[in-house]
């Protein structure tokens, strides 16, 4: 137990540096990974506490983090989709949305819930400290074998649905993925189911960019071009997640009764 209570603090210290460095990157504009590499990042500190949520030092933190990540998320959709249109050789349309991606860029910079994040994230280990010295975090292990049992409990009845949401499967899959590589140790999750809802996720991801380019498309109106072949690789990428979600549910759902 004193290992765990150990170690999360030194993980939250490592994405929190990983954050610093992610926000002057943007800030310089030294490369095009910077936003997407920060989105990680708060991945990992989501994931990490979101099964500790039910201990409330955990739970603000947890929220300040999935504030940020809504609030970037429009923001990657943009970068993902302007350098599509730039590898097409779009020039036009990629050229027209720059600066709309570099304003997003510096409001991301200013924001109050970057602020407010990164001010929690200072906090965080005197009241991670007292809520140890308090006896707030007996049963570490308890709780996040719970969560995580909770996690693949719902992802398993997702995939029995006939009717499925391949929006709230991405969701589910990304949640169970992310929690088991935080606690590896503690998801009883074998090297080959990880394979597959990493292969899932993955599916699930490119149908997901072009449902949301082709959204994009019915108001803009220089992206109307592009609707026929996204269009196309989204039939495609149902097919491939349908076939991904097959083979994820085969060994899954026996598992997770």
């Amino acid at each position: 137990m004193q290992g765990l209570i150990d170690e999360v603090p030194r993980h939250v210290l490592r994405i929190q540096m990983r954050l610093f460095a992610c926000c002057e990157r943007l800030r310089v504009s030294t490369d095009d990974e910077a936003l997407h590499d920060l989105r990680i990042a708060l991945r990992q500190l989501r994931s990490l506490l979101r099964p500790l949520s039910s201990t409330a030092v955990c739970e603000a933190l947890q929220q300040r983090a999935a504030e940020l990540g809504r609030l970037t998320g429009p923001l990657r959709d943009l970068e993902v989709l302007l350098g599509y249109l730039q590898q097409q050789g779009l020039d036009s349309a990629a050229q027209s949305r720059q600066p709309l991606l570099q304003q997003g860029y510096l409001q991301l910079l200013d924001s109050a819930p970057l602020a407010q994040l990164l001010s929690a994230l200072d906090d965080w280990p005197q009241q991670w400290r007292q809520a140890a010295s308090n006896g707030q975090l007996s049963d570490l292990h308890k709780r996040i074998r719970q969560r995580l049992h909770k996690d693949r409990k719902r992802l398993a009845q997702a995939l029995l649905d006939p009717a499925h949401d391949r929006h709230r499967l991405r969701l589910l899959v990304k949640r169970l993925r992310y929690a088991a590589e935080a606690y590896p140790q503690l998801a009883d999750l074998s090297g080959r189911m990880r394979m597959q809802l990493k292969q899932a996720q993955s599916a699930l991801g490119d149908w997901h960019d072009h449902w949301q380019w082709l959204q994009r498309a019915e108001a803009e109106v220089d992206l109307q071009s592009c609707v026929p072949a996204w269009r196309a690789a989204m039939q495609n990428a149902e097919q491939q997640a349908d076939r991904a979600l097959q083979i994820l549910s085969a060994g899954f759902v026996r598992t997770s009764s």
